[in-house]
């Protein structure tokens, strides 16, 4: 995923599905400047991560 779709599906107030090594999560916050996501997992919201928006799946 690009930074860019990655900020719109973070500033949407709709869930798109989007995937990290497999597991279905939550986009909170993306700094472009550095190309990374703060991402949680659906099921567990204080399990935050910093991670490469390139690593993040998104599907249809």
């Amino acid at each position: 995923m690009d930074v860019r779709r990655a900020q719109e599906i973070a500033s949407s107030p709709v869930m798109a599905n989007v995937t990290y090594n497999g597991q279905r999560i939550y986009i909170e916050h993306v700094d472009q400047q550095k190309g990374v996501a703060t991402i949680h997992p659906l099921d567990k919201p204080n399990q935050k991560q910093s991670v490469p928006v390139a690593s993040l799946e998104e599907h249809a």
